[in-house]
């Protein structure tokens, strides 16, 4: 959800220390330089002893066995519900973490401990890539014997790091990859591990749809799970609507783990919490179930300005007629220091249709213009960036807006642009209105619901594995993220989970609104003892 490159729109208390099978039917926390840019195996020796001496002494503590739900069998798991008084006095067989391991000696650790955003990097004790939903039972029940701090993965986008944690256990659900499609109830149930791009090209097989994000690499459940948009999301609502449902694991009583369904018929709170909390909050989602809808065929169009002299025209124009264009129109502006473009998607239109419906915008100046018509699963990957390609280090900040930004505001843009630290920087629209103003049956936990559109500037800097790549601009990127949010701070409100903000007084209500009550009660009864935690993690009601 984040504007992260030119050619292509973008797409999130206790006692611990937690802070491809495709079926169809019917910044890390900054270490000095020298301390971080050694090679892997270096890095991995300057670990506290804890974390190896540690990780040996739980896992021969493990032992054999992974027994990890007494009473309670494979079947009956999916529909048990929340834990219960009975429960909390069972004690658990001690677990055994299964799935596919990596710990710090491996080959494998120095990538795998690495997230998207490589301004941050953490050292776990242990990642956990999750096979089957055994699998994370099994990762979550170990971690609480153990008292070891856990986090929750699926695409590995967290944009401050989130998902990743020192001297603990990362339960990395990446790897259930599989969805099954019925066409005839438009029901689509897939794994936690699916990412945009792959659930995008499945639906679009069967000339279906929901909405998603717009960057391919990252995880479709994340998004969702924070409320999710996208180009569609004028004509079918937040990704989060569409969710019907979901396979859960939670935490149960002192020391186990157990897995609850959340739809409409049961624990149905927490189905509504999913719709918009963010992901990790009440325990760790495994499979989503969506109501997805009909899509055969999508116009994409591409305009771009040389250039920021046409920005005043061009952003006016298109913050008063986009919110409110036919909702089949989905629009993204971004804008950087050499250039403006404007990028949108028309559902189940012509060419001759989006270039009448944005030629309030195109008349303004003289852009290039392009368009394609195709099935949405080509086009979609058709503008993906390969992740190599770019850059490694992001900032962003997020905000939503619900009036019109004056001439003021957009010439601070402008201005800021035209001094943004790279060219992969940028000022980063998504147009709302249309469909997400309705809320599905159930309600959401999203609430911004009334906004006009979304906007965030967004610094990329550094290149892919080259170290040290790209230190020497930190410092510069994050001053300018954070003076240019401070700029825009009387023409906006709210922010986005999915695009956290860093050091932010009152995120609560900036993320939730008045949601967070329900929110931090929903938190009490299925996450008690605030199992699931990290830096801006919902705590439950009774902390």
């Amino acid at each position: 959800m984040s504007g992260k490159t030119a050619r292509s729109p973008l797409l999130l208390c206790g006692s611990r220390n937690n802070p491809q099978r495709i079926e169809s039917a019917g910044r890390r926390t900054r270490f000095s330089s020298a301390e971080y840019w050694r090679s892997p195996v270096e890095r991995i020796r300057t670990m506290h002893d804890f974390s190896r001496r540690g990780l040996l002494r739980a896992t021969a503590a493990a032992g054999a066995g992974a027994v990890v739900l007494p009473g309670i069998t494979a079947a009956e798991a999916p529909g048990a519900s929340a834990a219960t008084g009975a429960a909390e006095s069972v004690k658990c067989k001690p677990a055994k973490l299964t799935g596919r391991i990596v710990r710090p000696d491996d080959p494998g650790y120095a990538d795998a401990s690495l997230g998207w955003d490589e301004l941050f990097v953490h050292y776990p004790l242990v990642i956990v890539y999750a096979q089957e939903t055994q699998d994370v039972v099994n990762a979550l029940t170990w971690a609480r014997q153990h008292d070891v701090a856990l986090r929750v993965r699926s695409g590995g986008h967290s944009l401050e790091g989130w998902s990743n944690v020192d001297n603990g256990i990362v339960i990395d659900v990446s790897e259930l990859k599989w969805a099954h499609i019925d066409t005839a109830s438009r029901i689509a149930t897939v794994g936690a591990g699916l990412s945009q791009l792959e659930a995008v090209t499945a639906l679009a097989e069967k000339d279906l749809a929901v909405t998603t994000g717009t960057e391919g690499t990252v995880g479709l459940s994340g998004a969702t799970l924070g409320g999710g948009f996208g180009f569609l999301t004028r004509y079918l609502g937040m990704a989060c609507d569409s969710l019907i449902g979901a396979e859960v694991v939670v935490a149960a009583g002192a020391e186990c783990a157990k897995v609850i369904k959340a739809d409409g018929k049961n624990n149905s709170d927490l189905l509504w919490a999913l719709r918009g909390a963010g992901n990790g909050n009440f325990g760790i989602v495994t499979s989503l179930t969506y109501k997805v809808a009909p899509l055969k065929s999508v116009a994409y169009l591409q305009a771009t300005w040389d250039g920021l002299g046409d920005l005043q025209g061009v952003f006016d124009t298109w913050q008063r007629t986009a919110p409110v264009a036919d909702n089949r129109l989905g629009t993204q502006l971004e804008i950087h220091r050499g250039e403006i473009l404007l990028f949108g998607v028309l559902a189940e239109g012509s060419e001759a249709e989006a270039e009448e419906l944005l030629a309030p915008i195109l008349s303004v100046g003289n852009p290039q213009v392009s368009v394609q018509v195709g099935n949405w699963g080509d086009v979609y990957a058709g503008f993906q960036i390969p992740t190599a390609d770019e850059p490694a280090n992001w900032k962003f900040f997020s905000q939503f807006t619900t009036e019109p930004f004056p001439e003021k505001a957009i010439s601070l843009i402008a201005s800021f642009m035209q001094d943004a630290p790279s060219d992969d920087s940028n000022f980063f629209t998504q147009a709302f209105g249309g469909a997400v103003r309705r809320s599905p049956r159930g309600g959401t936990a999203f609430p911004h619901r009334d906004a006009l559109f979304y906007s965030e500037p967004g610094a990329g800097w550094g290149t892919r594995g080259q170290a040290g790549s790209g230190d020497e601009i930190t410092p510069q990127a994050q001053a300018w993220i954070a003076e240019f949010s401070q700029a825009l701070r009387p023409y906006v409100n709210g922010a986005y989970v999915n695009v956290p903000n860093i050091g932010m007084q009152d995120w609560e209500t900036a993320y939730w609104g008045s949601n967070f009550d329900r929110l931090r009660k929903i938190k009490a009864k299925y996450d008690p003892r605030n199992v699931f935690q990290y830096e801006q993690s919902i705590p439950p009601a009774s902390c």
